[in-house]
């Protein structure tokens, strides 16, 4: 061990900018990773710490009807303090200025919250607003219209003095403010609106503070929801981190690889002098080791004092609005023991050729190669790098399924890298320019000559440059989708909640003010009551979930194989659906299976469509007999066809479609859908709309195009700045693969010099050469984000694809022109060696 501690030291003397410079590449993965795992660690501290703060409650019950009286009375026992909030969607006005927008109304019963207070303006206007008929109001819409605490806001038929500004509210992140702003009113004034009608969408909220001596697990319960959410937006930074941590360990194989072949004489030395070929390997095996944990060290720091800048990234995406940024010990551990594994890890490839490295290799260097390579070991290496990938991947992901699909991708991309650079090479070598110029000669073939640097670079840059033109491609498709819902002859004004009586009246009105009446459909409010004769709960004891059932000796919940689940999703049942009658298709929908009937034969069964989601999820085929309840009326129907809608459409697309003569009586709503020219027209419809028919609502598309642009923005935003982490590894690992193999340049170089070649043609062809190698890594790049970008579009999305080329150019040009500069930087020294120095070293 002492002479392997020496020689180590002493080997890395002259070598020691060339290992801190290929190991800089896992510094800046691990300082992603750091920066990341610490900002979850604290948040989800700040979260656990805070939660009651956040709810405002110890308890919710939510609800999209009134909870029943025997759920309630069970939590509603002595000693238990209780709020009741009702949520809906409502036009507001602005009668001082006209103005008009869909929010959020809460009616406020109770002395909620019981933890924490809102943020207003005035400080106590949150609790004085609740005794007169006074509202309070979102910060984002005082500032959209200008309007301040005093003046007056219209909801339904009653006209409210504004209290107070609210600033903030428990559980509320400031980006969905801009979406759906909130207007609180006091609950006895809500019957007064004539907002709540019969058929009107409520949500109901039961808010609960428990006495000190309430089971702590059944308090945990409602705060799960928050912790996943924030924690699945942790996890999906700690992906983006971990590919960074990736492209850097393909750049340490590389470097490595170069580094040990020069290394190889030296090995050979070593052997003649009677050191054994596992002394050398573990000479330098203990350099990386050590020059790994101190990149490591560094990266986790670093990483560290990144994660300060995080919750200011954020922090109009998160509940909380003061994340602490505490050092993580064990985020600072984590990332420090996995850059050292890493590091040795993806060494042990190259450095596995020191083994069976001959002593005859000083006489001749081509001696042994076939022998050096240890095929055992390296399958042995590659079996340890998969499963430490995978085990760490499922430790970040916690789901099985996610972390095959991650790995699998992943594994994907690399391949296809690979096989992009191989097949490059290959055809480059086939089909030589021959007939072109020398110095073009001379610049291609160098993508092919003996420790050329083509598969390293096309794969670690191509996969940055994947993934950040990934999110670009991802982030144009989503703003697209949404501008063009709102131009051309495209929809894009929604009124719905109209009473059956006003719907003449309120379409004369779309009418008048030059808008085209696009679609008039009636909505009926129903339930599944059964399906092919079966009850829920009668299908329940026939087709259990097997997650209740004991194990069986395979270890199968109740012999049911999971991949073999066919039950009816438990949502089928429970949900209320909104259907419509009509005798036609919609531009948004066509039949995939079964006839389409538009009108009811009476005496027959009543024909319906089906969405084709709704057919997977009900298990349903031609002729499933489906009993819908509308309103406590059974109706006995029969799937005649399904549909395939398109529900990204700015229409009103519906799950369930009835013939006509069915549904024409029953209690109804009607939805009007038609299209605004511009903001002006939207304005004065809307404020005549509110005035006449306060209880009908509006979605003007055109009005949250630029709230839903500015989420997006804020969320891509904190996206790229990880993705950046990968970037900077890809140009870490491209500068230095170009450093070390700038060394086998000197080389070429001087033979070029030695047969006449000037300092300007070696110039030209090394300019050339990694021209070449940054565009074909972007192209490769560039190819695969578009590939990616459209299976997430199509499959995951369901939106059409459509390619932004700006920016694909400006990736492609950025990355090719810093491959070039870097490069020729390197080649500085390549022009400059004297060729009888570096022939007198060849001697």
């Amino acid at each position: 061990m002492s002479f392997i501690l020496k020689m180590a030291w002493r080997d890395s003397r002259r070598n020691r900018a060339r290992l801190v410079l290929f190991i800089s590449a896992i510094t800046v993965g691990i300082a992603a990773l750091t920066a990341v795992r610490s900002f979850s660690v604290n948040l989800m501290a700040d979260i656990d710490r805070e939660a009651k703060t956040l709810l405002g409650a110890d308890l919710l019950l939510d609800a999209n009807q009134p909870a029943p009286d025997s759920i309630l009375a069970k939590i509603e026992q002595p000693g238990v303090e209780k709020a009741k909030v009702l949520n809906f969607m409502s036009m507001i006005r602005f009668p001082n200025g006209g103005g008009t927008r869909l929010s959020l109304i809460r009616s406020l019963e109770g002395n909620y919250p019981y933890y924490g207070k809102w943020k207003t303006e005035p400080e106590n206007a949150w609790q004085t607003f609740r005794t007169g008929k006074t509202a309070l109001v979102d910060h984002a819409l005082l500032l959209q219209f200008g309007i301040k605490p005093g003046d007056s806001i219209q909801i339904g038929n009653v006209t409210f003095r504004i209290e107070g500004d609210l600033l903030s509210s428990p559980g509320r992140a400031g980006v969905a403010s801009s979406i759906a702003p909130i207007v609180f009113i006091p609950a006895q004034w809500l019957d007064s609106t004539g907002l709540v009608q019969r058929g009107s969408r409520i949500d109901y909220q039961y808010f609960y503070k428990m006495p000190a001596t309430a089971d702590p697990d059944a308090l945990i319960k409602p705060l799960e929801k928050i912790g996943a959410a924030f924690g699945n937006f942790g996890t999906f930074l700690n992906l983006v981190g971990f590919i960074a941590l990736l492209l850097g360990c393909i750049g340490v194989a590389g470097a490595v690889h170069i580094y040990i072949k020069d290394k190889l004489p030296t090995v050979a030395i070593l052997r003649c002098l009677g050191a054994s070929g596992r002394k050398a390997f573990y000479v330098y095996l203990l350099q990386v080791a050590g020059i790994g944990l101190l990149g490591a060290v560094v990266g986790a720091i670093a990483g560290s004092l990144i994660q300060k800048l995080l919750p200011m990234l954020v922090k109009d995406l998160l509940p909380i609005e003061n994340v602490s940024t505490d050092f993580s010990y064990s985020a600072l551990s984590q990332g420090v023991a996995l850059g050292l594994i890493v590091a040795v890890l993806f060494a042990l490839l190259p450095l596995s050729g020191i083994l069976k490295t001959s002593p005859l290799r000083t006489l001749r260097a081509s001696f042994g190669e076939q022998e050096a390579d240890n095929r055992l070991l390296r399958w042995v290496v590659y079996t340890a790098i998969l499963a430490t990938l995978f085990g760490f991947t499922y430790w970040l992901v916690r789901d099985l399924e996610e972390t095959l699909a991650f790995m699998g991708g992943i594994a994907a991309a690399f391949v296809l890298l690979w096989g992009i650079a191989r097949v490059l090479t290959f055809l480059l070598r086939k089909f030589f320019p021959k007939k072109l110029s020398y110095v073009v000669r001379q610049g291609v073939a160098n993508l092919f000559r003996p420790e050329n640097q083509t598969v390293l670079l096309v794969v670690t840059i191509g996969l940055g440059t994947m993934l950040l033109s990934t999110l670009f491609l991802i982030q144009s498709l989503l703003l697209k989708q949404v501008e063009f819902s709102g131009s051309g002859t495209q929809p894009n004004m929604i009124l719905f909640d109209i009473q059956a009586n006003d719907k003449d009246s309120v379409a004369q009105l779309v009418r008048d003010h030059g808008m085209p009446l696009m679609q008039q459909v009636g909505v009926v409010t129903t339930r599944v009551e059964a399906i092919d004769g079966q009850t829920k709960q009668q299908y329940e004891l026939e087709h259990p979930d097997p997650d209740s059932l004991p194990k069986d000796e395979e270890g199968r919940q109740g012999g049911i194989p999971r991949a073999e689940d066919d039950r009816i999703s438990r949502w089928v049942w429970d949900r209320e659906y909104r259907v419509t009658f009509r005798d036609t298709l919609i531009e948004t929908e066509k039949i995939v299976e079964g006839e389409w009937v538009g009108e009811h034969t009476p005496g027959q069964p009543i024909k319906v469509s089906i969405s084709d989601g709704l057919q997977r999820s009900m298990k349903a085929k031609i002729g499933t007999r489906v009993v819908f309840n509308v309103q406590g009326a059974r109706l006995e129907c029969e799937v005649a066809s399904v549909r395939k809608v398109d529900f990204n459409r700015v229409q009103t697309n519906f799950l369930v479609v009835f013939p006509k003569g069915v549904l024409e009586r029953a209690p109804q709503l009607q939805g009007i859908v038609s299209k605004v020219q511009d903001a002006d027209q939207s304005a004065k419809f809307q404020s005549e709309l509110v005035k006449r028919y306060p209880s009908v609502s509006a979605i003007d598309l055109t009005q949250i195009l630029r709230s839903v642009d500015e989420v997006l923005r804020k969320v891509s935003f904190v996206i790229r700045f990880m993705a950046m982490f990968s970037i900077l590894t890809g140009l870490l690992v491209l500068f230095s693969s170009i450093y070390q193999s700038k060394f086998a340049r000197i080389r070429e170089s001087v033979l070029l010099r030695t047969l006449g070649a000037s300092r300007r043609q070696i110039l030209s062809i090394n300019a050339l050469e990694y021209f070449l190698l940054g565009a074909l890594s972007c192209l490769a790049g560039v190819g695969l984000s578009v590939a990616g970008a459209w299976g997430l579009a199509v499959f995951a999305f369901k939106i059409p694809f459509q390619i932004e080329w700006w920016p694909l150019v400006a990736t492609f040009f950025s990355i090719t022109s810093l491959t070039v500069i870097i490069g020729l930087l390197n080649s500085r020294e390549v022009v400059s060696k004297p060729p009888l120095e570096v022939l007198r070293q060849e001697v």
